[in-house]
């Protein structure tokens, strides 16, 4: 009894010290975001959710994760085919590969099916041109471009069973979730002081000018100023 106490204890400080590690620094995954999207943690002891897709059942578990150099994520998921009592499950791997400021730079999957294994290649995020892509639309891409590569690699083995060939499909679709799971801490914006409003400038006071002094034909011709007396 007392074994299997501090065992329930160790396991119950290993979560909490996984969880302090994951959400440590500025990149995270939000595991009960993941989780939900799946439909919960509530297979193998909480450690996997399943969930029906295209026809058949699939289980994925809870990631592995680990901190890059860079201060980056690595995150490996494992997916299940469930494929019933009388038949063994397939497998994937799903490795992704994520920068300190949450973007996905790299990813790589691995399907195992009747002792078959299909890898793709290790995909990063270049447009047609080679030219590195940024942010979401990077993300986005390697998305397209792995599961064209799995998709490509399981068709030339002749596989025609639904949930197998489905395979590539479930991957994208944890590939999706796990993407929006992603959290990354901001720091707090600096405080930046309004800028003071400019001053108007001083309106100049116009001086009347005198009117001009009326001039009077004289009698020979020759103009006179006109004498103004004042009253």
């Amino acid at each position: 009894m007392k074994a299997f106490v501090m065992k329930s204890k160790l396991q119950i400080l290993f979560i909490l010290l996984v969880s302090v590690l994951h959400s440590w620094g500025g990149v995270a995954v939000d595991e009960e975001v993941l989780g939900n999207s799946l439909g919960g943690w509530t297979k193998r002891n909480k450690a996997a959710a399943e969930y029906p897709l295209s026809g058949s059942v699939y289980r994925t578990y809870k990631p592995e994760i680990s901190r890059t150099p860079d201060g980056g994520l690595f995150i490996s998921l494992r997916i299940d085919h469930v494929r019933g009592w009388l038949s063994s499950d397939d497998h994937a791997v799903l490795e992704v590969t994520v920068n300190s400021k949450g973007q996905i730079v790299s990813a790589q999957s691995n399907i195992a099916i009747q002792g078959r294994s299909i890898t793709s290649a290790v995909i990063l995020g270049t447009n047609e041109a080679g030219k590195a892509l940024l942010g979401a639309d990077k993300s986005v891409q390697i998305g397209t471009d792995l599961i064209a590569d799995l998709s490509a690699k399981l068709l030339r083995e002749n596989i025609v069973e639904a949930g197998r060939v489905s395979f590539p499909a479930v991957l994208r679709h944890n590939y999706n979730h796990l993407f929006q799971s992603i959290r990354v801490k901001e720091g707090e914006a600096p405080a930046v002081a309004p800028a003071p409003e400019p001053t108007p400038a001083p309106m100049e006071m116009e001086v009347p000018k005198p009117p001009p002094t009326p001039v009077t034909p004289a009698a020979g011709g020759e103009s006179v100023p006109l004498e103004i007396k004042p009253y």
